[in-house]
């Protein structure tokens, strides 16, 4: 929900406006900045940058739109800006053959109006495509058993075979569905293997 009053303080740099922002949002900031690095003091020290990146873009805050959301914007660019400049530190890579210029664009908010699809939602895009794609008795029980939430044995029995098989679908089934994420999205591994637990 937009906080017009707080977007307004926040645009006109009120402290007690980033004050609230900060209570607000900071404990969420923190535990996202933690899907990409697992060092706290760095985590630490991102989420204060992301602060003091709002207040300089402040003038460009709109009071109808989220802030959040910008902010979990520039917390992502500084993450993913940071990792790839530690691989390239570490490693000779070109960087027109890699996924790091498709990352930077995700979840992107752009201050004149337009958004582009979050991370999350391109996840989910490729997890349903990725679904459709599997053998059809596969989805089936992967649809049963995971988005209907039902039983593994009431599954088994509902269509005629084994638990074992349903068993042995399922985790044919998230293997297949982990590859094709991790193809496409390689640097949210960690967040990949939770999706599909």
């Amino acid at each position: 929900m937009v906080d017009e009053v707080l977007n307004i303080e926040l645009r006109n740099g009120s402290p007690n406006g980033y004050e609230k922002l900060y209570s607000l949002t900071s404990a969420r900031l923190k535990n996202y900045c933690k899907l990409f690095l697992k060092d706290d003091a760095l985590v630490e020290d991102m989420v204060q940058n992301a602060y003091i990146r709002l207040w300089e873009k402040r003038k460009l805050i709109h009071p109808e739109k989220s802030v959040e959301s910008l902010l979990f914007t520039i917390i992502r660019n500084q993450c993913l800006n940071y990792l790839r400049d530690r691989k390239l530190a570490f490693e000779s890579f070109s960087i027109d053959e890699n996924p790091w210029s498709d990352l930077q664009h995700l979840y992107q908010i752009d201050f004149s109006g337009s958004e582009e699809k979050t991370l999350e939602e391109q996840l989910f895009e490729t997890l349903k495509s990725a679904i459709a794609n599997l053998p059809e008795r596969q989805s089936q029980i992967l649809i049963k058993c995971k988005v209907e939430g039902r039983k593994q044995k009431e599954v088994a029995d509902e269509l005629g075979i084994s638990l074992k098989a349903v068993e042995k679908s399922l985790a044919k089934s998230k293997n297949q569905l982990r590859e094709i994420l991790q193809s496409r999205f390689p640097e949210f591994a960690v967040l990949i293997v939770f999706l599909l637990k």
